[in-house]
């Protein structure tokens, strides 16, 4: 669902990108609530593995493909404002380095892929999570559904951008069903990669899931034919709990993905790209700033074996999206650190 230059106008493109930058600026805060020394680098990880799953393009229709947004995976494994910060690296680096997504259209794609998406599929994952048992099968089945939503809802949101600022005269309400039947389906996908991965990560480690924190109901035991709350274990040594294999794990299936399996994705146009064509809507589109870059249409400038140069190009993407996200993660986290004063220091000792 990348917005390419010249769908949406220019006065609407700086509005959201105001709303795009406004909402980084509070996310970056809110982050530090979210991340410590275990996650910090995990949402370097959630980053280039939004990445990597997004070059996986998988059919859904006659003619027509779909892929991961993200936003709900990001939310549900790093929290939401940590979230908003994964999915916008994916964007930014995309933008400038594959020319994938309009840079004039930044803000467009940033308020509708990583902010929509993550609010609603947070909302709907935690409301669901309160109403259902707690147990693991529950955050996956609330992840399923939160992901589920949340395509559609981003659909809808470019609809009403669209609507406000789009470039062409075309039927707005034929663009809204369009739009939001055909993601429906690719919400399928979502919510399948999204679930997926989500119950992996608890399967191994779930601690290290935002989403799955103080879900756990507390063990019980029978005493004197009453039930009562058994002692809290003791916490693992801290080096016990190192989420180093899960990282390294995660990095690996990465680089596959991106490297390898993403030359069997779908070379059928995305959703935004099928409803565009079909309904007009690209009658204005522009030719991207980038288009020139050595890394763009995700291929290797001089190297003609397509299988080549697209897995070194996805490697790469994955490589400074790592870098990229992890970089901002920490020096969120340091930031978060350098606050804390003397004084706070001296009265939590």
């Amino acid at each position: 669902m990348h917005v390419p230059d010249g769908f949406i106008n220019a006065p609407v493109s700086l509005a959201t990108g105001v709303v795009a930058a406004g909402a980084v600026a509070v996310s970056l805060r809110g982050a530090r609530r979210e991340l410590d020394e275990r996650t910090a680098p995990l949402a370097g990880l959630v980053a280039a593995f939004i990445f990597a799953v997004q070059m996986l393009n998988f059919p859904v229709a006659a003619g027509t493909s779909g892929h991961l947004l993200g936003g709900a995976l990001a939310a549900i494994l790093v929290g939401p404002y940590t979230g908003v910060l994964c999915v916008s690296v994916v964007l930014l680096m995309q933008g400038i380095l594959f020319a994938d997504g309009g840079l004039t259209a930044l803000g467009v794609n940033i308020t509708i892929m990583a902010v929509v998406t993550t609010v609603v599929a947070y909302a709907v994952f935690r409301g669901l999570v309160k109403l259902l048992p707690k147990k693991r099968r529950s955050i996956t089945v609330s992840a399923f559904v939160a992901a589920v939503l949340s395509v559609p809802a981003a659909a809808a949101a470019f609809t009403l951008v669209y609507a406000i600022g789009g470039t062409t005269d075309v039927p707005i309400g034929q663009v809204l069903t369009a739009m939001v039947g055909v993601h429906v389906l690719i919400g399928i996908g979502e919510a399948a990669i999204t679930t997926l991965t989500v119950g992996a990560v608890i399967a191994v480690r779930p601690d290290l899931v935002y989403g799955a924190r103080g879900l756990t109901a507390p063990l019980k035991l029978r005493v004197n034919g009453e039930l009562v709350d058994a002692p809290a274990a003791e916490p693992a040594p801290v080096a016990a709990r190192s989420p180093r294999k899960v990282l390294l794990a995660g990095l690996a299936a990465s680089l596959v993905l991106a490297g390898f399996v993403s030359f069997y994705a779908s070379a059928s146009p995305d959703g935004l790209e099928k409803v565009a064509a079909d309904k007009g809507i690209d009658a204005k589109a522009e030719d991207h700033a980038a288009a020139d870059s050595p890394l763009a249409d995700y291929g290797i400038e001089g190297i003609t074996d397509s299988r080549v140069s697209g897995g070194l190009a996805g490697v790469i993407g994955v490589g400074v999206t790592v870098v990229a996200g992890t970089g901002v993660s920490w020096a969120v986290r340091k930031r978060r650190t350098s606050e804390t004063s003397p004084s706070q220091v001296e009265e939590t000792v």
